[in-house]
């Protein structure tokens, strides 16, 4: 078998008789009661036994599923031969976070799912290998920047410090443009921030990833609300950015629409997290954010990520019972297969094929129960998921302290209505030319979730690179045709 520093010399069907290297973790019994990270990261003997795997394809079709397009063929090659910083070096001419898509990315949906392993064996563990050669980069203090061309005299504004922003940014920098990320909160990283949890995406790695950029010569600010601190018009007019990318995200949260919602106790995800990764709710030095969780009941609502790390982040709060409540069935749910096994790992109790219809009260008026009906799977929706029609006389109450709502969000309006000019669809979407991501207003584009509505962290970065393609155009041309 090759060793570190070796090439690969196995025949293809050497390779394929080369079981996946399992992702170390941390014990479901400790992890349960702390945030720190679940997935432990591969070793250097597990990384190049997982990198000979690797059939090197003549047309590889990893590449072909990878939204940012990461030459994955070359850089599993580099770690075959055990040149670990060469191999992220490869990685960030293309991806500027790859040590946050080899924890957050769908692989198993994209590069891994197009790998022709994957049709008779299981797929190279692409995202493994991504993460362990950018953790090893940065363990080693040698992140590598890319060549960054002389200045151009260009100015260019990011609305929105979130993986479309960050992406766009690093390509913009890498061409030699004076570019600004703006980021109404107070800390950069957008949903890598405030919305993903420590234990599945640790905070100092966003830090370090930003700090990287910084390096490029990023310039960013924070605590400034576009369109309330500035507008886009005042960026351009006055203070003379020559383009504005919107990549603010869809951070309205949607709710239930059901009774009793406004009762304490009843969250949207988007705020239960926030206040947990930003505030430190989880950390019981600091006056807790958010209703307590300690000892409670605690339902949440939906079946994508966003509900799972909920979940898992309340279990971790201390809850005494920790609900996934979804209307569909496991099969149905769109979060990803490890997600959903750390939780049930983590003691999690899954309701399937159960939907919310009223939050009850207390006789002091705080949350006390959920009302909920039982489901069951009728004919295929729009989406092509069955659809579920409710049980007749299968109603009952579950008792709950904290209900957190995560049924996906949809375009924050402040923007949009501050921007004369600026397009948007009948969802409060900005409007953006598909191939260019032009807006209907001069020297404006949208990228990202704003533009598509929720999204993974990899699409988006992939949408601000394919904006910072639009903006190079723009400049190169030197007119401007609209959306």
């Amino acid at each position: 078998m090759t060793t570190q520093g070796g090439a690969n010399k196995l025949s293809p069907k050497e390779r394929m008789k080369v079981p996946r290297q399992a992702m170390p973790e941390q014990d479901p019994e400790l992890r349960r009661h702390n945030f720190e990270e679940v997935n432990q990261g591969l070793t250097v003997l597990g990384a190049t036994t997982e990198a000979i795997r690797c059939l090197d394809c003549a047309k590889p079709n990893c590449m072909k599923g990878c939204p940012v397009n990461v030459n994955i063929r070359e850089f599993v090659r580099l770690v075959t031969e055990g040149d670990y910083l060469a191999a992220a070096s490869k990685i960030r001419e293309d991806n500027v976070l790859p040590a946050i898509t080899g924890r957050v990315c769908p692989q198993e949906t994209q590069c891994e799912g197009c790998c022709v392993l994957g049709n008779k064996h299981d797929p190279l563990a692409v995202g493994y290998l991504e993460r362990f050669v950018a953790d090893y980069e940065r363990e080693h203090g040698k992140v590598g920047l890319p060549p960054i061309a002389p200045p151009t005299g260009k100015k260019v504004a990011i609305v929105g410090s979130g993986p479309a922003g960050l992406s766009a940014a690093g390509d913009l920098a890498r061409w030699g443009h004076a570019v600004t990320v703006f980021e109404a909160l107070h800390e950069i990283g957008g949903v890598l921030i405030y919305g993903i949890p420590e234990f599945r995406l640790p905070k100092e790695i966003v830090r370090q990833e930003v700090d990287t950029l910084r390096a490029m010569g990023i310039n960013f600010e924070t605590n400034v609300v576009i369109g309330k601190t500035v507008t886009i018009d005042e960026l351009m007019n006055e203070e003379g950015y020559d383009a504005v990318l919107v990549a603010t995200g869809a951070g309205l949260p949607k709710f239930l629409d059901v009774p009793g919602e406004h009762l304490p106790g009843v969250y949207s995800a988007n705020e239960f997290l926030t206040r947990v990764n930003l505030m430190r709710a989880n950390d019981p030095t600091y006056d807790e954010p958010i209703y307590d969780c300690k000892g409670k009941d605690v339902a949440v609502i939906g079946g994508g990520n966003t509900a799972m790390d909920a979940v898992r982040t309340a279990a971790r709060l201390g809850a005494r019972n920790a609900f996934l409540v979804y209307r569909r069935s496991k099969a149905e749910m769109p979060a990803r297969v490890e997600e959903v096994h750390h939780a049930e790992q983590e003691g999690v109790q899954f309701l399937m094929l159960t939907n919310p219809t009223a939050f009850v009260p207390n006789e002091q008026g705080s949350l006390c129960a959920m009302r909920c009906v039982k489901m069951e799977l009728g004919e295929p929706d729009a989406s092509g998921r069955r659809s579920p029609v409710v049980i007749p006389g299968s109603e009952y109450d579950l008792p709950v302290h904290v209900a957190i709502v995560a049924l996906g969000t949809s375009a924050n309006p402040l923007v949009q209505s501050t921007t004369p000019d600026l397009q948007t669809n009948r969802k409060g979407y900005i409007q953006a030319n598909p191939e260019t991501l032009r807006t209907s207003k001069k020297g404006v584009f949208a990228a990202g979730d704003i533009v598509t509505g929720a999204a993974t962290v990899i699409l988006a970065m992939a949408a601000g690179r394919k904006a910072a393609s639009g903006i190079q155009e723009y400049f190169d041309s030197g007119t401007w045709d609209g959306a």
